[in-house]
């Protein structure tokens, strides 16, 4: 560079022929030179980019399988650093597809990372060359006019790889460490195999992973941009998945050859079309009900021959013998759901077209029609001037009801639409409310487009389908159960699910109001309570702003009231009867004994909320956990998986708008960790606990949150469309052993909201299936993966529904 500098200053303008030669070999030389600098500027860049990506992607990565996964525990395996935490997998990934979970941080690093197959490589060192070829012809032809004006630059450049070959060696350094900490075992060598392949079924379209750019903006930044060591590692420990916007990337730029696809990929996308049109075929359901079906509580057929209704019979589950596999309508202009927290105040009349129950109860400030809206200006019947203030009636009255704190998890019966439990979310509250379909038009329809927690259910001659002593309140506003009939049965029942030293709110006419048949109603509901050695608390007077007084009855935390009686009236249930039995038991006239062993579950409060949620209860101590290991260790675990995973993968890694989800239902619940982790975000959670699952139900309310149980072979007790996001772990391959899983997606499909979102994770056979049913309703796919036959699938809800009708016949007036 020297020499070519003074050729162009050192002019001697005697000697022509000299200095011609002179010019003429420093121009040769400086594009020889120019030329090989390029060349060499370039290998540099490429040689210190592509290794540090793949060695920091693979160590950061088994740097976090180390740390993060929760794997299954192996009764011979001596080596406590890979012993795993589960062994039944339903809460976890397997080994391999755990580590899957870390390969998020090659994603967000780089794009490539251990995705990179052989294969890939080779291709790559083929472009290499040919585009070495054409940089060198390129500086060969261009090297004479930028050699004079360009030569500063061209040493800035040099300085630059200089500095970007020094990174290298020291990012590789790091890559190397990383790597000898690292286990290369034969697991390891399988995930390598597994990488290729799924790569190759990324190349085919079997894999699809699409992320919302605008939620992804920094992900897509990131595969853009190099980063610095603490970059590195915070992007690590981003994810648990791969992100989905840099795995689209590293398709485009590594597995395809320019602009085109291939025949293999062609033929195969048309096979599993064809394939998909031939086996799913849906079909539009037509029922009486309509958009708002619920298949097992509008068996028309079945409530028709139903001997009597005295019960409410005809208000509980009447399952069809083959679940339907039709999809339900929507309603004509139904719109997305306004958000949280606007629409506890309106909701979209279209998407909830019923005006009855405004008609009916529009002077109590139920519900009334504003416009385009249906809007809830006050609480219900007994606090049409706001529940914010009733709530705080109660604890004024009852300051050992202390919500939040003391009381957090509530029953709330004959719900209306559900204002109450609406309400309590400003306290810390959560309220599992219910109320009867269609005894009031569309109620708890209401609710749950409202954002508030409710299901269709009735007391009737069946338990609740709760556990034995998990609320810490129940409460009844106005509502018309006749607790005091037939010995006190349905009381009983609130009596079995409500935790020893818990309160029973009673807000009814019978405690404030004179006429003869409320005041008949309130002596025997005295009578019944005493017997049942419940303390009345308190009585208010009634309340200045709603006009409304509350009865406060505590149950008691001894069994010493009932063995005082003198009379054995309700009789104390027989110790064969488990009070945790709730599926499809008849109802019993007998109270169970409290609890008072101090190992035993409901002897002790829990602790305050939110320190409860966290900790894990003092009676599973002696217990062995779902995933066999010790359960105090397995619930610590769980809880940990989850924060992880919803953390570093569900929050950041599928471009999920969580602003816009409200009603969350995880499908398959465990311990409930999948809510515990969402407890920061303004939405709720129905835990679903499956009828042949470990009953782990009672951990999750011990924990402050709230669930049921349910047979996924057959309908859920809700409306269509109540649900923003369904999460289901490891659920489906175990129901497809015993129920028509065409059926249990179409459930699915009927009880999620258009645009709502579905997360599985499951084995790749079942994962494949339902992508192809998924898919067949116009479904979009936002992210799959897999790894070592277990993987994660998410796609959105469209509202595609289709033209060709099938009428259910049972369902029909």
């Amino acid at each position: 560079m020297a020499l070519g500098k003074y050729s162009r200053v050192d002019n001697n303008n005697n000697n022509n022929n000299r200095k011609s030669s002179s010019s003429y070999c420093s121009t040769v030389t400086i594009v020889v030179f120019v030329g090989l600098c390029l060349v060499g500027i370039w290998m540099l860049t490429s040689s210190s980019v592509v290794p540090v990506q793949t060695g920091n992607g693979s160590a950061e990565e088994k740097k976090n399988q180390v740390e993060d996964q929760v794997t299954p525990v192996t009764s011979d395996n001596n080596d406590s650093s890979n012993t795993s935490d589960f062994e039944d997998n339903r809460g976890d990934l397997p080994d391999d597809a755990t580590k899957g979970d870390a390969n998020v941080s090659l994603a967000e690093n780089d794009g490539k990372g251990n995705l990179n197959t052989q294969e890939n490589q080779d291709n790559t060192e083929e472009t290499k060359m040919a585009e070495s070829k054409k940089d060198d012809e390129q500086s060969a032809s261009e090297g004479g006019e930028k050699s004079g004006d360009n030569s500063g630059e061209q040493g800035d450049s040099l300085e630059n790889s200089d500095d970007k070959k020094s990174d290298s060696d020291e990012n590789d350094k790091k890559s190397e460490e990383n790597n000898e900490k690292s286990d290369l075992d034969d697991g390891d060598k399988k995930q390598d195999e597994s990488s290729s392949e799924t790569n190759g079924d990324q190349a085919d379209n079997q894999i699809e992973e699409k992320v919302d750019q605008n939620d992804n903006k920094e992900l897509e930044k990131s595969s853009d941009e190099p980063k610095d060591d603490g970059q590195l590692k915070n992007q690590s420990s981003n994810e648990v998945f791969p992100s989905g916007a840099q795995s689209e990337l590293l398709n485009e730029t590594v597995t395809q050859t320019g602009s085109f696809s291939t025949q293999a990929t062609e033929s195969k996308v048309e096979k599993e079309t064809q394939l998909s049109s031939k086996k799913y075929s849906w079909k539009l359901c037509n029922s009486t009900a309509g958009p708002d079906y619920i298949p097992c509580l509008d068996n028309l057929e079945a409530i028709r021959h139903l001997p009597s209704t005295k019960h409410y019979e005809h208000r509980e589950r009447h399952c069809p013998e083959e679940p339907p596999t039709c999809l339900v309508p929507l309603p004509e202009g139904y719109k997305r759901p306004i958000e949280w927290p606007k629409s506890r105040e309106k909701i979209w009349y279209y998407n909830v077209p019923h005006t009855k129950l405004a008609q009916i109860k529009g002077h109590q400030n139920w519900v009334k029609v504003t416009g385009e809206y249906l809007t809830f200006p006050g609480g219900g019947t007994q606090f049409k001037h706001g529940a914010l203030h009733y709530i705080d009636f109660i604890e004024e009255s009852v300051p050992d009801v202390a919500w939040g704190k003391r009381s957090r998890v509530v029953l709330d019966v004959g719900c209306g639409v559900a204002s109450f439990g609406g309400f309590l979310f400003d306290r810390s509250v959560v309220a599992m409310s219910f109320a009867p379909k269609d005894e009031h038009e569309a109620q708890v329809q209401f609710a749950l487009e409202r954002g508030i927690p409710a299901v269709s259910a009735v007391m009737g001659t069946k338990r609740l389908p709760y556990p034995g002593r998990v609320f810490d309140i129940i409460h009844c506003a106005r509502c018309r159960v006749p607790w005091h009939i037939e010995g006190g049965k349905l009381l009983l029942e609130l009596n079995r699910v409500l935790r020893p030293g818990g309160f029973f709110l009673w807000s009814a006419t019978p405690i404030y109001q004179d006429k003869t048949e409320d005041v008949e109603i309130w002596e025997a509901m005295v009578e019944l309570t005493k017997s049942m050695c419940w303390e009345l608390v308190n009585k208010t007077s009634k309340d200045a702003v709603n006009g409304v007084a509350v009865a406060a009855f505590r149950k008691p935390t001894s069994n010493d009231c009932y063995e005082q009686r003198s009379k054995q009236e309700p009789p104390v249930c027989p110790e064969s009867d488990d009070p945790n039995a709730a599926w499809n038991v008849p109802l019993q006239t007998c109270m169970h004994k409290v609890p008072v062993d101090a190992s035993e579950r409901g002897s002790q409060w829990p602790d305050r909320w939110p320190e409860r949620l966290e900790k894990a209860p003092y009676w599973l101590s002696s217990q062995v956990g779902v995933y066999g290991k010790a359960a105090l260790e397995d619930f610590a675990a769980d809880n940990e998986h989850w924060k992880r995973v919803v953390t570093k993968s569900y929050l950041n890694g599928m471009g999920i708008s969580w602003s816009s989800v409200r009603n969350v239902m995880d499908m398959n619940a465990v311990y409930g960790g999948f809510a515990a982790a969402l407890k920061d975000l303004s939405l709720w959670v129905m835990n679903v606990v499956p009828i042949d699952s470990p009953d782990t139900l009672p951990i999750i309310y011990e924990r402050g949150l709230f669930g049921m149980y349910h047979d996924w072979c057959e309908s859920f007790s809700t409306y269509p469309r109540s649900y923003d996001l369904l999460h289901a772990d490891h659920l489906f391959s175990k129901l497809n052993k015993r129920c028509n899983l065409v059926a249990i997606v179409a459930e699915v499909d009927r009880i999620l909201r258009p645009e709502g979102k579905l997360i599985v994770r499951d084995n790749v056979e079942t994962m494949n299936e339902l992508e192809n049913m998924l898919k067949s309703m116009q479904w979009e796919v936002r992210m799959t993966y897999s790894k070592d036959k277990e993987g994660l699938l998410c796609v959105q809800k469209s509202m595609w529904r289709p033209k060709e009708v099938e009428t259910i016949k049972y369902a029909i007036a």
